[in-house]
């Protein structure tokens, strides 16, 4: 075989082919791996570095701080676990690893594992989505509490809401939360429920127990049902580390049923608490109001215009009567100014200029007495009328006919006639 012809490739080149097929396949992109932990290490910086074996073989594995957070125990070197995750390489040292996002304690492994696929499942169709969360109602008038009626739980829960908000009303819809026919009945409550008016929120759940126990609560009709609901659930099942599936589905998720009860309804004592600071503060501002008001109703009593209610119209006279006063003085010395102006220009006319001056008034007086003469109005005066149709002076019988309205001009007024017949005339 002659190696000259095969191409050259770096390390890093290797690498990243080896990562990129590794990321390709889908059984290494999440896998569940049971082992012993060993090399166990914590970092400052909250990432998590362990191997896991068994009788033949050692995986690395790394669980990266904010995966690490949501652990419910320690892990520890010897510790039988099952790890979630995907296989990929570290370009940088070419060594395959786990990438580990969920770790878990073995001898539950069956139950784990089932858990982990439907969550998976669940999850990626939108079951749990926050954005279809419905928000709960500040102040519940009806609960419906879907759960066993005998134990622990419920009681605790009809204790806190009837101290905590006594004026809601509680209806205990009674269900086996334990067993195999527990998820049918708790997912056929919450169905029916959703076709009544009266329920407000509805807080399903039980008191604690081993993984088994509380198995009812991770089955997909119990998640599906409190997803379909439009009655905000609150699921309050177990201990606090305690996780359901019906916790991931439901609109709220409480560490205990007391917990739920106490997150369903609010506290009367903070609310009268509430109550009575607004009250508080209501009569303060009022007081304020009630305060400023008296003092402007003082001012104004006291006020010139209340004590004296002629003095504005005296002064407003005085006033009047100043700019009378004024304005007497201002237009006699316009007219004083106008006058002498007049006179000096009459002065420096020459004798021809006011002959001809003369002449010309006495032409325009003549003027202005034909003028008058010729008025219609002194025609009106004398007694004859002018009759208009609109804007048109009706002048001769042709321009009217029966039933037109004319408007007849005389000297103090008009008259509005219908003709009722026209008859024609020579006048002599």
């Amino acid at each position: 075989m002659n190696i000259a012809n095969f191409p050259v490739y770096t390390v890093s080149q290797v690498n990243g082919y080896v990562k990129s097929l590794m990321d390709e396949d889908e059984l290494l992109t999440g896998l569940l791996v049971r082992g012993e932990i060993s090399n166990y290490k914590c970092y400052p910086s909250g990432h998590h570095y362990f191997s896991l074996k068994d009788e033949q073989g050692s995986l690395r594995c790394v669980m990266f701080r904010g995966d690490a957070m949501r652990l419910r125990f320690r892990p520890a070197n010897g510790m039988g676990v099952v790890a979630f995750g995907r296989v990929s390489v570290f370009p940088r040292d070419g060594q395959y690893q786990l990438y580990c996002s969920e770790l878990m304690e073995d001898g539950r492994g069956a139950l784990d594992e089932a858990f982990e696929r439907l969550r998976r499942r669940l999850e990626a169709e939108g079951l749990f989505d926050p954005a279809a969360k419905q928000p709960l109602p500040r102040y519940p008038n009806k609960i419906a509490l879907v759960t066993s009626p005998v134990g622990a739980a419920v009681r605790d829960m009809l204790r806190i809401l009837g101290a905590r908000w006594p004026l809601a009303e509680v209806l205990v819809v009674p269900v086996r939360v334990q067993g195999q026919e527990a998820a049918g009945e708790i997912a056929a409550a919450i169905h029916r429920l959703n076709n009544r008016a009266d329920i407000d929120l509805i807080i399903t759940g039980r008191g604690g127990g081993s993984k088994e126990d509380l198995w009812a609560f991770n089955e997909e009709v119990v998640a599906r049902a409190i997803y379909l609901s439009n009655i905000p659930v609150i699921s309050a099942v177990g201990h606090e580390p305690d996780v359901t599936i019906a916790d991931y589905a439901a609109d709220l998720r409480a560490a205990t049923p007391s917990n739920g009860a106490e997150l369903a309804v609010p506290d009367r004592n903070e609310e009268l608490a509430r109550l009575a600071q607004l009250s508080g503060r209501l009569a303060r501002a009022l007081q304020g109001r009630l305060t400023a008001g008296r003092r402007e109703l003082a001012r104004l009593k006291n006020s010139r215009a209340l004590t004296n209610v002629k003095a504005p119209i005296q002064d407003r006279r005085l006033a009047l009567d100043d700019l009378r006063r004024r304005m007497s003085l201002a237009l006699r010395s316009e007219t004083d100014r106008g006058r002498q102006a007049l006179s000096a220009c009459q002065t420096r006319l020459p004798l021809a200029e006011k002959a001809r001056l003369a002449t010309q008034r006495g032409r325009l007086g003549r003027l202005a007495a034909g003028l008058d003469a010729l008025s219609p109005l002194k025609v009106l005066g004398r007694g004859y009328a002018i009759a208009r149709r609109g804007d048109t002076v009706v002048s001769s019988v042709g321009q009217a006919r029966p039933g037109d309205w004319l408007e007849v001009l005389v000297s103090d007024g008009a008259l509005l006639c219908e003709v009722k017949d026209k008859e024609e005339r020579a006048w002599q």
